[in-house]
């Protein structure tokens, strides 16, 4: 297994962005009948969505809350080593979106960039990659971005899906710091490629390019092998996660779950025995993000942050792949959190607004 332990990293700010439009599923929801909406949405407990337009880009999202960090934190563009887009929904098969964001955002043609081709866990699985960068490499500054448009994957008539996802992107600035500082991360990461089929896009890849079955070209989930899943798996991955860094869990001042599902997340808070106030939950107006979520509930859950406490998060990651991972972070009093709209003028660069 995949148990590690950085240092010398920290996290300096994070911003998250989401589309200003907002989808209502009561009110904009035309596919279903009421009644079928109304027991969706409860037991997922996703009243709307913000849901990007046909112009707007997972890499557009983290474009917006990238420039924002760099106002935050001060960054000089030039100083930025590295740039990590973790996305399943790329602007493009070819090039890499990182490649064609670090023109865009006028970084260095000395800074790295790569994409990451990871979903649900792909937020504890960046923060691991941007601190072992950070540890081992002689890097100073990284910069982590995570996207998803997952709401334009869903056929609309597809009830066990269409209801469900909201499109966010997020920007992470992560440094090296003293390793006297302590600032110490640890991670636990989990594949299991055996059900990959439980949440997958058959068309479009190489696989099946242009498949006769147009339905192919949007998700399909098996949403009773991904509950089994995530029921067995995330509460296995606390106590290891706990048990690894040699902590209790009533030293984790907040679980950041993956918004994947209302009655799912309270179903873990209960196995695991998480009281409500250390799991907030985000999903009724933001939907699930996908794995984007984590940052987005991190910026949006209303955490409590006293000015003389450093908070510790547990982060936990867990989907399509089969996927799962857990990032145990420190978030000082320093770090800088912020959320922005992006307006949509028919693909065309805009002004954000900040939220937050």
């Amino acid at each position: 297994m995949a148990r590690t332990q950085t240092t010398g990293s920290r996290i300096r700010a994070i911003c998250t962005c989401v589309p200003s439009e907002r989808f209502d599923n009561l009110k904009d929801a035309k596919e279903f009948t009421q009644d079928e909406i109304r027991k969706v949405t409860a037991m997922a407990g996703i009243a709307a969505r913000r849901v990007a337009d046909d112009f707007t880009t997972s890499g557009d999202l983290c474009e917006y809350a990238a420039n924002r960090v760099m106002e935050m934190t001060g960054w000089e563009r030039e100083s930025i080593d590295a740039l990590i887009m973790v996305t399943q929904s790329p602007d493009y098969f070819t090039p890499s979106t990182a490649c064609v964001l670090q023109k865009r955002l006028n970084l260095s043609e000395l800074c790295a960039a790569f994409d990451v081709g990871l979903g649900c866990s792909g937020y504890p699985y960046g923060l691991w990659l941007a601190s072992m960068m950070l540890q081992n490499n002689g890097l100073k500054r990284v910069l982590l971005l995570h996207g998803e448009t997952p709401a334009r994957f869903a056929g609309k008539g597809d009830r066990s899906v269409s209801l469900l996802f909201g499109d966010a992107g997020s920007a992470t600035a992560l440094e090296v710091s003293d390793p006297s500082e302590g600032n110490n991360s640890t991670f636990v990461l989990y594949t299991d490629g055996g059900g990959y089929k439980d949440l997958i896009i058959e068309g479009g890849g190489f696989r099946d390019r242009f498949p006769e079955d147009p339905r192919k070209y949007y998700v399909t989930m098996n949403g009773a092998n991904v509950f089994n899943f995530t029921i067995k798996r995330v509460p296995e991955l606390v106590h290891e996660a706990l048990s690894f860094a040699k902590i209790a869990a009533d030293e984790i001042d907040y679980f950041i779950f993956h918004q994947s599902n209302q009655f799912i997340i309270k179903h873990l808070m209960k196995k695991i025995g998480i009281p409500d106030q250390k799991a907030p939950l985000i999903l009724k107006e933001y939907g699930n993000a996908g794995g984007v979520s984590v940052p987005l509930t991190i910026t949006l859950g209303g955490l409590e942050r006293p000015s003389d406490k450093t908070l510790r998060l547990l982060l936990l990651g867990y989907g399509t792949g089969l996927s799962w991972a857990s990032a145990l972070v420190d978030l000082g009093p320093d770090v800088q959190l912020d959320h922005i709209e992006r307006k949509s003028q028919g693909g065309e660069p805009n002004a954000s607004q900040s939220v937050g």
